[in-house]
């Protein structure tokens, strides 16, 4: 089995945070968001790999350098960046074999992998994995199909199709794809489905009810850890540990007074004051919170100092 991971986003809608580390490497629980999908692609028994970088890859090389793998690693460059249908494309041509499972690298979930890849279907240009998760669902399928994408169907009644679905950011991709991923140039993935399917081609789908969460704005990277901490994924314990809440990094100082009010992550070596009041709250490496301080809902980046109380702010 082969896999491919696409890390090469820029993050825009995380900014300021991915001005200063990529998306694929913002810290869950204190550990790069890459490196747990590459564990779980690990201990699914995946042989081979494929990772593309563009924003500040070379923080994404470093880190995929100095990791011990159980797996082939190949890593595809792009000094342009060819979104999610061509960064796709190259991805496979770096693996060489199809089908192949792909994963976009701003996701975190429990799926079972494994049981995805297995699912494909050789007559299917792809599989894609689906689940009911609004307001992103805007895939409609009917017999185990995709049917539309974006709007509902045309030329058969909304019963047929069932309520739409969203792409979980996994799929497996099959060899017919690559006719509708032009070569060496940035295109984008839903087009080139769009395309497909008006050229009759079948885009499969498995269905599935996973943990699943974007990473993509800071109010939902503050969800996963809320929710991790709160026990909703168990499956992600071999990854991270048994979670407890306050989340501590490794030589972490906690001043008297200080108190927790649910969903904080402190990263290694930050200084909390005296009388310093958290919550909803995720402070990277480094970083000190001033005594008194209260913060809630908010994102502390490695080696900040934080002096003011604080509601909503990604501080840096």
């Amino acid at each position: 089995m082969k896999a491919a991971i696409l890390a090469a986003g820029l993050g825009t809608r995380l900014r300021p945070l991915t001005e200063l580390v990529p998306k694929s490497l913002i810290p869950i629980l204190n550990r790069p968001l890459l490196g747990v999908l590459l564990r779980q692609v690990e201990e699914a028994g995946f042989l081979q790999v494929a990772v593309n970088t563009h924003h500040l890859a070379a923080q994404v090389q470093e880190f995929l350098a100095a990791q011990p793998w159980d797996f082939n690693l190949s890593i595809s460059q792009e000094p342009e960046i060819l979104g999610t249908g061509g960064g796709l494309r190259r991805l496979g041509e770096i693996l060489a074999d199809w089908p192949f499972l792909a994963i976009n690298g701003d996701i975190l979930t429990d799926l079972d992998l494994p049981a995805v890849y297995r699912s494909h279907q050789p007559e299917a240009i792809s599989t894609v994995v689906l689940h009911d998760c609004p307001p992103y669902n805007k895939i409609w399928v009917a017999d185990g199909s995709v049917v539309s994408i974006g709007e509902p169907p045309a030329g058969f009644g909304l019963e047929a199709a069932g309520p739409p679905l969203a792409y979980t950011g996994v799929q497996v991709v099959g060899p017919g794809m690559l006719e509708y991923l032009p070569d060496g140039q940035p295109y984008d993935l839903v087009t080139a489905w769009r395309q497909a399917l008006a050229a009759g081609k079948r885009l499969a789908v498995m269905k599935a009810t996973p943990f699943w969460q974007d990473l993509g704005t800071p109010a939902v990277y503050l969800a996963a850890h809320r929710r991790l901490l709160q026990g909703e994924a168990p499956k992600m314990r071999r990854y991270f540990g048994e979670f407890t809440d306050p989340w501590l990094g490794d030589d972490v100082v906690i001043e008297a007074g200080v108190q927790f009010g649910g969903g904080v992550c402190l990263g290694d070596r930050v200084k909390i004051g005296a009388g310093a009041n958290l919550r909803h709250t995720v402070v990277w490496d480094g970083a000190t919170i001033d005594p008194g301080v209260a913060l809630e809902e908010c994102i502390v980046a490695a080696g900040v100092r934080v002096s003011r109380s604080a509601r909503g702010e990604v501080l840096i």
